[in-house]
């Protein structure tokens, strides 16, 4: 019976696109460097990132036009599902992943720490790959959860069948990207406006135009008075704990469901059944706790925090960032499966929190929050795209053996873009960190860190403005995210991207009312191509040599 599986299993990976086919590798590459240029962009710009897996999908599907090269394969959606997943992973991997936990060593002026936690923090995303793909599809990662960008992805690849207006708009959304950016203008902010969530997209224009005239009219920098640190911290714990209460509430929910229930669920349905056991995930995560100790202990060794820990600290150290990096993993990976958003820096934040309340010493205290704040991102950004990949796959025959054949073709094209983002962020660093471009959250966290080993004082400024920020994250919502957005555009004060927001959100009101939901959906290949756009036009700028 397993050889008869097996063989089957064969048959079916046979048949399904591979990610190393020439043709496919050479595209996801490409695609992979534009994702990861785009994400660097962004981060160092507005503070955030945006899923590239619409653009992926779009330009595979303009691709396939083209009869010539064998490029019509990429007509087939379980190809574009590869390279769509590729760009995303990338994206994700050189801006969470990546370039903002290593702008933190150098946010404090330790410019020292940074190629080891560049090692460190590419062995996290690793990592972190390599969980999701043995958890996804379990019974605490199900394949049918919410998961709302692999969704729209999904949605984006079937509407391709429909011809090539998807492509025009994406082109058309472009050139108004390239117009913009000659002059000047943070045209992605606008992109950005045109595909997240409106409210919290409108507290952030809200933020970026405080943050900008803050000085002129009242004379105030919020950032250099921690307003906005504290803003955001306050906005942060109010996300971990909205978090923590939609798992427990969805738990308490799916707790009330019989097992018959869902066994009836399957019989109607195969796709519905988990192709992960218990027992098997269960092993996967001890693992990915094992590797997670021995990448803290890496760091830890190549990086000196052992000059300031004895034998036991140094213990404790690695055994506490290992329960550390897959806690943050995990929460972030479930809030990612319910609500399509994940609170990266507030679940980070906690953890500085606990690191300080320890009395870490400072090398290891920064080791600790670099490494946590590189799990998570690139665990839930695969789970968006394994959901896509599910939701394509539904109608093959046999059904378990063809998801878990793509599934497998998903993480090879994941683990290519991966080292293409490693490659862009180790080429890219040195260039934007020594003009300023530091993500937000880098210098967040680093002046959080300065703050409470030095001036106990300021934790007091930050407390007190942590109030309104958690105020407003509380009354938002958990899916709207309106304080950890506010607090970001506090903190970015990028010159007239505000208004680009705002203006952007308002035309979103003109021709959503006038289209509906069809205008929705344009609107969001319209934002695409504008971000993609306004990051290719700086790529000079981004990327040093």
């Amino acid at each position: 019976m397993k050889s008869r599986i097996g063989a089957q299993l064969g048959d079916v990976a046979a048949a399904h696109p591979r990610a190393f086919e020439l043709g496919t590798l050479i595209v996801s590459v490409l695609l992979s460097l534009l994702g990861a240029v785009i994400g660097v962009h962004l981060i160092t710009t507005l503070g955030i990132s945006a899923n590239t897996s619409v653009i992926g999908a779009v330009i595979a599907m303009l691709i396939g036009r083209f009869s010539f090269l064998g490029l019509s394969k990429f007509r087939d959606p379980h190809r574009q599902n590869i390279v769509q997943s590729a760009i995303s992973s990338a994206t994700f991997a050189a801006a969470n992943g990546l370039l903002a936990p290593i702008a933190i060593p150098y946010a404090l002026g330790m410019p020292e720490l940074v190629w080891p936690m560049l090692i460190g923090c590419a062995l996290g995303v690793l990592i972190d790959v390599f969980i999701l793909y043995r958890a996804f599809g379990s019974r605490f990662m199900p394949a049918s959860a919410p998961w709302p960008p692999g969704v729209a992805a999904a949605e984006t690849i079937k509407a391709g069948a429909e011809g090539g207006k998807r492509a025009l708009v994406l082109v058309g959304g472009a050139v108004v990207g390239v117009v913009g950016s000659l002059f000047s203008l943070p045209m992605a902010a606008a992109g950005v406006a045109l595909i997240g969530n409106f409210w919290a997209l409108l507290m952030f224009g809200i933020g970026l135009l405080l943050s900008q005239y803050a000085p002129a009219l009242w004379n105030v920098n919020l950032s250099e008075m921690y307003v906005a640190h504290g803003v955001m911290i306050g906005a942060g714990v109010v996300a971990l704990l909205q978090v923590v209460w939609l798992i427990v509430g969805s738990r308490t929910k799916k707790a009330k469901l019989t097992e018959t229930a869902r066994i009836q669920a399957v019989a109607e349905d195969e796709t519905l059944q988990y192709t992960i056991d218990g027992t098997k995930l269960g092993r996967s995560l001890g693992l990915g706790y094992v590797l997670f100790v021995l990448g803290a202990l890496l760091i830890a060794l190549i990086g000196g925090a052992m000059n300031d820990l004895s034998v036991w600290g140094l213990i404790g150290f690695v055994f506490f960032a290992g329960v550390a990096a897959i806690v943050h993993e995990l929460i972030v990976g479930l809030a990612a499966m319910h609500a399509g958003w994940f609170p990266a820096f507030a679940v980070t934040l906690i953890f500085l929190i606990f690191g300080l309340v320890l009395g870490l010493p400072t090398v290891p205290l920064v080791m600790l929050v670099a490494y946590c704040s590189a799990t998570g991102p690139a665990f839930a950004d695969m789970g968006y795209d394994y959901k896509t990949g599910w939701i394509l796959r539904r109608e093959l025959k046999p059904w378990k053996a063809s998801e878990l054949a793509g599934r497998r073709e998903q993480l090879k094209a994941s683990i290519v873009a991966i080292a293409v983002a490693i490659g862009v962020v180790a080429v890219s660093w040195e260039g934007l960190f020594s003009e300023g471009k530091l993500p937000p959250s880098s210098k967040v966290f680093a002046d959080t860190i300065v703050a409470g080993l030095t001036d106990p004082q300021i934790i007091v400024t930050m407390a007190l403005w942590a109030i309104p920020g958690a105020l407003i994250q509380f009354f938002g919502g958990s899916k709207r995210q309106m304080g950890v957005l506010f607090a970001t555009g506090l903190l970015v004060a990028t010159p007239n991207a505000g208004w680009l927001v705002l203006v952007a959100l308002l035309a979103r009101i003109v021709w959503t009312k006038y289209r509906g939901e069809q205008g929705e959906q344009e609107l969001s290949l319209v934002g695409a191509g504008v971000i993609a756009a306004d990051s290719i036009m700086n790529v000079g700028k981004v990327i040093k040599f």
